[in-house]
């Protein structure tokens, strides 16, 4: 029996005003290739770096949030070795004295947290590279896990919670489609009580990608001592359409980078930043939410789980909430968590908006949820009035105003609707008489339809069954 063992290096691109150690503007996106470059970090001779105040806090708060231990004392050191998207010949990265050590996510032991710059970006034609060193000197941050990883299942639930994370604290986007998070995994397998042979997986750029990954890895792995063979200790790519690693190169130690201290920076002192106030700046996070919001709104996993991946998206139904409690005597938060999610979430998306470009109020949401309880709207109306709201941030009693929408509940108007309804669907309408409880639920659909929603759905129920009896 083989156990896996893995741990990660996560690199994440901070959000940062300016590069890391010059003022250029950190956009690593910039479509227009070496915008964002300056003699400093092209690494021309003679220039001097400066190092970047916010990405060290970013770190630092990072680190708090995970329980880590924060450095005193650190430094910065220079990571030698040669590639075209490297301007200067060497990175200038961390070794012996991270800004963090320690700390635990998801039951996975940290061994550090540090900061370095990025390289550029190789664009390779048929015949020719290309160099774009806008993302060059970016803001790196390199967390470090210790091997505490079982399957590749948890290294997906720990590198989802760590970008959420980020998110919340507002550090990075942690995009992995734009870059922003990329993923390395080492992986070995060995049996029980023994280490097996490290190889480092690069190549990862998605989260299907991280399990498929080290899944495959692993099953290589096993396949190969199984048959008596020995794992070497190389780097291996993931081939997205062989579905299998590749073998890239031979794994590079430590001494192979000729780390030295940087000789332009200074030593650290992070005594003198104000670790308690920066503990303060660290709102609810993400495992904090979910513990609340299953306790204080009635939601169950799966329904916080989705809430809790957008901030401002729990925010909003948090305010909504808050404004129901104040407006019907039997708040329905499933109710709002289903406009919300499922309604409001779906017109975002094929607008290609987020939920920070919304116009409607908080309050207006609530309003709505409160007039579809109240029996003011039909769901299907309901709708109709989320969409205008989308458009123009209203009110929706006001909308309803303005566009002259009514919900029909005068009996007589409803039993002629309810009629007609019968008269045409004649099918239905005996199987409803036969004993098929569900049929009567298709014949208030339809009077739904013929009304546009504006039949008031209690009403025509209560209307049929008597027409039908």
């Amino acid at each position: 029996m083989y156990i896996p063992t893995i741990g990660l290096e996560i690199h994440v691109e901070l959000k940062t005003k300016t590069k890391m150690f010059c003022s250029c503007p950190n956009e690593p996106d910039e479509k227009h290739p070496n915008k964002n470059v300056c003699p400093i970090c092209l690494g021309h001779p003679g220039t001097l770096p400066v190092a970047n105040k916010e990405a060290i806090l970013s770190v630092i708060k990072l680190g708090l949030a995970l329980g880590g231990k924060i450095a005193e004392h650190s430094h910065f050191d220079r990571k030698s070795y040669f590639y075209p998207d490297l301007p200067k010949g060497y990175q200038i990265s961390q070794y012996e004295h991270p800004l963090v050590e320690g700390g635990t996510l998801n039951d996975v032991r940290l061994r550090r947290i540090h900061l370095e710059e990025d390289t550029g970006r190789l664009l390779h034609e048929d015949d020719l590279s290309l160099v774009d060193f806008n993302r060059a000197g970016v803001p790196l941050m390199e967390l470090v896990t210790e091997p505490d990883i079982k399957n590749a299942e948890e290294a997906v639930a720990f590198a989802r919670e760590l970008r959420l994370i980020l998110r919340y604290l507002g550090i990075s986007d942690a995009d992995m489609e734009k870059g922003h998070m990329r993923i390395e995994a080492n992986v070995s397998v060995g049996k029980a009580g023994e280490l097996g042979t490290k190889v480092e997986l690069k190549n990862i750029n998605s989260f299907k990608v991280v399990h498929d990954a080290i899944a495959c890895e692993l099953k290589r792995q096993e396949k190969l001592l199984e048959s008596g063979k020995k794992v070497s200790q190389e780097t291996r790519g993931w081939n997205s359409d062989k579905g299998t690693t590749e073998s890239q190169r031979s794994k590079e130690e430590a001494h192979d980078y000729r780390y030295f201290p940087e000789p332009d920076l200074p030593p650290l002192d992070l005594r003198e930043f104000d670790i308690k106030t920066l503990k303060t700046e660290i709102l609810e996070l993400p495992e904090a939410k979910r513990q609340r919001f299953i306790g204080e709104y009635g939601l169950n996993k799966e329904q916080v789980e989705i809430l809790i991946e957008d901030q401002k998206m729990s925010e909003i139904f948090e305010e909504a909430v808050s404004e129901l409690k104040s407006k019907v005597s039997n708040p329905d938060n499933n109710l709002l968590y289903n406009y919300i999610v499922t309604d409001l979430r779906g017109t975002i998306s094929a607008r290609k908006a987020t939920f920070e470009d919304l116009v409607i109020k908080p309050e207006h949401l609530a309003h709505l949820i409160a007039m579809i309880q109240e029996g003011k709207l039909s769901s299907r109306l309901a709708k109709d009035i989320l969409l205008k709201m989308f458009e123009t941030g209203e009110d929706p009693e006001n909308l309803m105003e303005s566009e002259k929408v009514t919900l029909i509940s005068a009996e007589a108007e409803l039993r002629e609707i309810a009629k007609a309804i019968i008269e045409e669907n004649p099918k239905p309408a005996e199987d409803y008489k036969k004993g098929k409880i569900p049929a009567l639920q298709a014949l208030v659909g339809r009077a739904m339809v013929k009304t546009r929603g504006q039949a008031d759905p209690k009403v025509t129920e209560k209307i049929l069954k008597e027409l039908l009896k």
